[in-house]
């Protein structure tokens, strides 16, 4: 099940059509307040969800969502209006995994979808990495450190378990961002910069150990 919170009529419909010709089950929503009422029901696998709504603002349901022990984890695709570089930050430092401006191809905004899901249904590995007080569970979908639970985007767990398994490497951003997105990317470096500044913060003293590589990329030190 995908969820599309979208108050403009007819850009709900043709997503809604795209999403149901592809083979998959959505259901949309006009004011958050359906849409909060149909989470009570049902957790969806991903939420297609717009920042200019009547009632509540998206940023401010999307803070919400990943607050929530049952949402904090579902997979989130923000389609907005807003397409400057400042909003696209805003909206990745609140939690959301992915980013589409409007006006997008439906073609488009499909691949990402699929490729969202892709990693969030299909790559439950058994591999844990412990490094120091650092702890990773694939199977889990888990990260700790110390032992207290760190509560990570997908696109973030993700990140963190690349840059783990290349220990010592130096990864670049284009490799990071085909790795992870899994599609051709705007070719924004900006989104890693961003990705890799909110992990270390909620990395706390362990953070440190993700290191820039200035004018190529980032790495997780090898003597760790």
């Amino acid at each position: 099940m995908i969820y599309l919170v979208e108050d403009d009529n007819s850009i709900r419909e043709l997503v809604a059509y795209t999403l149901h010709s592809a083979g998959f089950v959505a259901e949309g929503f006009e004011k958050p307040s359906a849409f909060w009422a149909a989470i009570e029901k049902e957790i969806p696998s991903l939420i297609l969800l717009d920042l200019m709504l009547p009632e509540e603002d998206g940023i401010s349901i999307l803070k919400k969502l990943r607050a929530s022990s049952k949402t904090k984890k579902v997979p989130i695709i923000l389609l907005t209006a807003k397409g400057s570089e400042f909003d696209k930050v805003i909206g990745l430092d609140s939690g959301a995994d992915d980013y589409v401006a409007k006006p997008f191809g439906m073609m488009e905004l499909l691949a990402r979808v699929k490729a969202l899901l892709r990693r969030a249904e299909g790559e439950e590995e058994s591999s844990e990495h412990t490094l120091g007080g650092l702890s990773v569970s694939q199977a889990r979908h888990e990260v700790t450190v110390d032992g207290k639970e760190v509560i990570l985007t997908l696109k973030e767990f993700e990140l963190l378990s690349l840059l783990i398994e290349n220990k010592g490497k130096v990864l670049t951003r284009d490799q990071l961002l085909n790795s992870i997105w899994g599609y051709g990317f705007d070719g924004e470096n900006r989104t890693i910069d961003v990705h890799i500044r909110t992990l270390r913060q909620k990395l706390g003293d362990w953070g440190q150990n993700i290191e820039t590589v200035r004018g190529v990329g980032y790495k997780i030190g090898g003597s760790l």
